[in-house]
């Protein structure tokens, strides 16, 4: 039988994923992808809770979360192109124009 134990373990486990791709990468799509694993990890634990105690604030938490995800995306994704068009890279590394 799957308990929360399980749930908040998987959740740690994809934060913890995500987070290291955050730290360590330095593309700005895997950087992103990183990023999303780490929403759907609190989603996770979003869900588990909600379920475990009977309540639906957690699944209208969720959708909360997915909107910012998906507008994160949309942002996200229009500066990398930005980037990309203007700098011909997506490295982390090499955009500088925001530096004192």
């Amino acid at each position: 039988m799957v308990t929360i134990t399980h749930y908040i373990a998987l959740s740690g486990v994809l934060f913890i994923i995500g987070l290291v791709g955050v730290l360590t990468r330095r593309n700005v799509i895997v950087v992103m992808m990183a990023i999303e694993l780490m929403l759907n990890a609190g989603n996770l634990l979003f869900v588990a809770f909600a379920r475990h105690l009977g309540d639906m604030t957690g699944h209208v938490f969720v959708f909360m979360v997915m909107a910012v995800a998906a507008a994160e995306a949309a942002v996200g994704l229009a500066i990398a192109l930005s980037l990309f068009k203007n700098r011909d890279t997506v490295d982390l590394d090499e955009v500088n124009l925001m530096k004192w």
